[in-house]
């Protein structure tokens, strides 16, 4: 028997515990004594006599008191049983709350970084249908170094700079986005300065002036703005691993650093500026915005492709370079550009505002709209 479950030895009585009464005893057992079928007297025990009956129990044990071992008749105790399903099942949630929190935070922490100016004019249109983005792409040399414009051809600096690119992007509330390259050549009024080209409202009035112009020369309401300079297309481009281009003619641009020959390749950050930039080509810029706009539509389709997002490196990187690199009005957050690029991923259709023809003016040779086209496209 082990020691735990071990019955305890009964106590034994000292001497001085039990007495012995000769008078009881000879009372009960002697025959002179007692009378036919009569029991022979008992005398009580004198005081402090203690006697034990043979049935009693030991008197360090009580039946009620439970042994120091596994108690008597209990059964024995078993592990309760886990279930696998369902502590998977807490597993998992605890790591969709982490995910969850880190996506908050990192989300906060991208919007946080993003350049916000004050972009729209105080007087706008009346609201239109739908969501409307004007993109610009400037050719704005600050924040680059000389080694770097050196390296992607981009020439000295020229002052708040110029809008290269100038396209509208339309999300209706159903259906296909619409993205619209307007020339920066084009002819028209610039509040406050008369007939120009659209893009020398940016130089004589910044981002208010070209978001005002557009807004009065299409009719639309713009909702939300966004920009991005030479160096930060470079470096958007090269955070993706570049993006694959078909070029349709060979291209040799010296003022644009590129030498390009026909057929689809990759193109990198130097290469891929280039390629926006050049008006080499027999349309000059014209050939230029449709370039523009199959590019920015490949870049956001590598930018929103698995190999991006799926690696760790490439999404941080592209976040990084992306708030780094992005100008958009003071109300706008990271999460509306989100929107933009998945509104494009689902499919957008690309064109150009209707030309009508080219004239020579005071501001050079400038860009005409086909009045009745482009006003049944607004």
């Amino acid at each position: 028997n082990s020691p735990r479950t071990q019955r305890p030895t009964p106590r034994r009585s000292r001497p001085e515990e039990t007495r012995f009464d000769v008078d009881a005893y000879m009372a009960q057992h002697s025959p002179a004594r007692t009378a036919p079928h009569q029991s022979a007297p008992t005398r009580e025990p004198a005081a402090g006599a203690y006697r034990r009956s043979p049935d009693a129990p030991p008197r360090s044990y009580s039946p009620q008191a439970p042994s120091r071992g596994r108690a008597a008749g209990r059964p024995h105790s078993r592990r309760k049983k886990v279930n696998p399903v369902k502590q998977a099942f807490g597993c998992l949630s605890w790591l969709v709350v982490i995910a969850l929190v880190f996506m908050v935070a990192f989300t906060l922490w991208t919007d946080s970084r993003l350049t916000r100016i004050d972009a729209l004019p105080t007087e706008q249109v009346a609201p239109t249908s739908g969501t409307n983005w004007l993109l610009v792409g400037s050719d704005s040399r600050q924040g680059l170094t000389e080694e770097q414009q050196a390296e992607l051809g981009t020439g000295g600096d020229v002052g708040v700079g110029r809008t290269d690119t100038i396209m509208l992007l339309h999300i209706p509330s159903s259906g296909k986005a619409q993205l619209v390259s307007i020339p920066r050549d084009s002819y028209v009024d610039v509040p406050g300065f008369g007939m120009d080209k659209v893009n020398a409202a940016f130089t004589y009035g910044g981002p208010q002036l070209l978001t005002h112009t557009v807004e009065q020369a299409t009719g639309l309401h713009i909702d939300h703005y966004a920009e991005i300079g030479m160096g930060g297309l470079a470096n958007v481009v090269d955070s993706v691993g570049g993006v694959e281009i078909c070029v349709k003619e060979p291209i040799n641009d010296p003022l644009a650093g590129i030498d390009l020959q026909a057929g689809c390749q990759k193109l990198r950050g130097p290469d891929a500026l280039g390629y926006v930039r050049t008006r080499a080509t027999a349309m000059g810029d014209l050939d230029r915005v449709e370039r523009q706009r199959e590019f920015f539509a490949a870049l956001l389709d590598k930018a929103t492709s698995f190999s991006t997002i799926g690696n760790p490196f490439k999404a941080v990187s592209l976040v990084n370079h992306t708030t780094d690199s992005f100008i958009v009005n003071e109300k706008d957050h990271v999460w509306h550009l989100a929107r933009v690029a998945l509104s494009m991923a689902s499919g957008v259709e690309t064109t150009t505002v209707p030309i009508g023809g080219f004239q020579d003016t005071v501001v050079g040779n400038v860009v005409l709209w086909d009045d009745a086209e482009a006003q049944a496209l607004w």
